[in-house]
């Protein structure tokens, strides 16, 4: 069956960074885009960022462009979110998801940003 297993978060401070990983089986990962997507407390799931095997492409929310690089290794069935100069607004359950609206997702990391 499908398995999505996030890791990486944890507690930091404004500025600093985090590496989120998703590890997924039970599906031919490199078939498949891949979405990283948040919920922060009392809040709908919030789209972050997407990476396509097909011609690599990648795409972020307004909200992280330019802090945030999401990557992929087909050859690990790997997906990853590196998180730069993280704000608090940032402070969020991670999912990593095989759709847009993170229906399809894991169970998540915690990422939370304060002084």
């Amino acid at each position: 069956q499908v398995q999505l297993v996030e890791s990486g978060g944890g507690s930091v401070q404004p500025g600093g960074s985090l590496r989120l990983s998703c590890e997924a089986s039970g599906f031919t990962f490199s078939d498949y885009g891949m979405y990283w997507v948040r919920q922060a407390p009392g809040k709908g799931i919030e789209w972050v960022s997407s990476a396509y095997t097909e011609g690599g492409r990648t795409y972020y929310a307004e909200s992280v462009k330019g802090r945030f690089t999401i990557s992929r290794d087909n050859t690990k069935n790997m997906l990853y979110l590196q998180m730069n100069n993280l704000k608090p607004e940032d402070t969020a359950l991670y999912f990593c998801a095989r759709d847009k609206t993170g229906t399809d997702r894991g169970q998540g990391t915690q990422v939370t940003v304060s002084a």
